[in-house]
């Protein structure tokens, strides 16, 4: 399954409010701030029908003391999708008090 997401698939998520399940099984609530393709990171001589790389980068909408793992999101065209690797993002000049996620697409 994971093979064949898209960046497409999180399109409709853009700047909405989600809820991203951590592996304990708690949901965080999370913001889905952007999605980015890489056409350049594709592998030369890869197939045309294979997807283009990309990262979706989230905010969580309340205090977590979560790092990475993987985890699972609802996406509109498949439902429930399980997973999922997830990983905090250093602040980097935003704000500290939030935390911050990427997940990545090769």
């Amino acid at each position: 399954m994971l093979d064949r997401l898209e960046a497409s698939h999180f399109a409709p998520l853009l700047a909405q409010p989600q809820r991203l399940i951590l592996p304990d099984g708690h949901p965080l609530p999370v913001r889905v701030d952007a999605i980015h393709e890489h056409p350049r990171s594709r592998m030369p001589g890869a197939p045309a029908e294979r997807r283009t790389p990309f990262t979706v980068t989230l905010t969580a909408l309340e205090p977590t003391a979560f790092i990475d793992g993987l985890c699972a999101i609802d996406l509109p065209a498949l439902g429930r999708v399980d997973g999922i690797w997830v990983g905090r993002l250093a602040a980097l000049g935003r704000d500290q008090a939030s935390a911050y996620f990427q997940i990545v697409f090769n």
